[in-house]
């Protein structure tokens, strides 16, 4: 609680091992402790739904190892996914290859995105072409019915029933299964800095200064501005949290933008703010121009029962983005503004591809 004095004193860092309990005395403090040991619940209210705690032991937080040391307790299972992000496809697709060797799998996915096309990434126009190919896949799996699919579902109970568990949103309640995914995200832990004057934002609990670049409420074009020490400072002097949980509860992180951190960091320690606060990242074109989640309300809701029309998969042109737009201009990303100084109408990442219809899962 002192003020005196307190941007003079070292930090104390306690830590453990096997010959006890050991204090060290340091300059500075660079929280790289990420998420993964903090998942998010599978309810839709960020807590818990109901029935999920009692049935924990038939649910896997974040991405069970399918073909490896968990593949018993999938093999030949109905297993629900819960998610949208690229930690519930590749689950997905680690159960379709599972089930291609397993026969009388199933595999179900609930979202709370109203529509798959949203989430299913750049495809080939995707710079990351790992995680492009990962969205192709998931799309494939769609189309050819492996995976039954679950759109506008928001968790609010879980039930265990002589057929097995069974989800509920609402009025609408998928079929019943044997086990549970939950890969819904992840969410910092701050206890570790308790003791320090750190400023975290309320809504992503990232950083104060960083949360208004990758609030993805807000956030376009699929990339953040590349971004360091200045942004990653706190109350206390020489106080950072970096790679994954520097995001908080954001879903955007790349480790390409983590180790940008990391050396910005370094060097602001260093006293070098010259260098600390010079870019020297250059983040790849996603493919996908939109991410904000506040126009999917507007979206039609996509119909998730049998024999009705499956929703269109799109992918955005390639010439989208490039980072967001220059403040002040009228355009939606980079090259946007770009093609427009050059008297061009646009770079024409509004317009969508042609979309390639999905093939229902169920019916001839």
């Amino acid at each position: 609680m002192k003020d005196a004095q307190r941007g003079q004193s070292p930090f104390l860092v306690r830590y453990e091992d096997a010959a006890g309990e050991h204090e060290v005395l340091a300059k500075a403090v660079i929280d790289a402790s990420g998420t993964m040991d903090t998942p998010n619940p599978g309810g839709a209210s960020g807590i818990p739904a109901r029935g999920e705690i009692a049935l924990r032991e038939h649910i896997f937080y974040g991405m069970p190892d399918v073909l490896g040391r968990d593949r018993t307790r999938y093999e030949g299972k109905r297993v629900l996914v819960i998610g949208s992000g690229h930690s519930a496809f590749n689950v997905l697709a680690d159960l379709a290859k599972l089930a291609d060797q397993i026969p009388g799998m199933q595999i179900h996915w609930a979202l709370r995105r109203s529509s798959v096309a949203r989430v299913l990434g750049g495809g080939e126009n995707d710079q990351l072409k790992e995680r492009g190919k990962l969205g192709l896949t998931i799309a494939d799996l769609v189309r050819r019915g492996i995976l039954s699919v679950a759109t506008d579902f928001h968790l609010d109970k879980l039930e265990r029933l002589p057929g097995g568990i069974v989800a509920s949103s609402g009025a609408t309640s998928l079929d019943a299964v044997d086990e549970i995914v939950v890969a819904t995200g992840f969410r910092p832990d701050a206890t570790l800095l308790s003791e320090l004057r750190i400023a975290l934002d309320h809504g992503t609990q990232a950083p104060a200064a960083l949360a208004p670049l990758i609030d993805p409420n807000v956030h376009s074009c699929g990339s953040v501005r590349p971004h360091g020490a200045e942004e990653l400072k706190h109350p206390d002097a020489d106080v950072y949290i970096v790679g994954m949980k520097s995001y908080g509860r954001a879903p955007t992180f790349l480790l390409l933008t983590g180790y940008e951190q990391v050396r910005s960091v370094a060097a602001a320690i260093a006293g070098d703010w010259e260098a600390a606060r010079r870019v020297e990242l250059t983040l790849p074109e996603t493919g996908v121009c939109i991410t904000q989640f506040s126009d999917e309300d507007a979206e039609q809701s996509t119909p998730t029962s049998c024999c009705e029309s499956a929703p269109a998969i799109t992918t955005r042109s390639p010439s989208c983005c490039g980072g967001p737009a220059p403040a002040g201009t009228d355009a939606c990303c980079v090259k946007d503004a770009q093609a427009k100084e050059a008297g061009k109408s646009g770079c024409g990442c509004k317009d969508a591809a042609p979309a390639v219809p999905a093939t229902p899962s169920c019916c001839a």
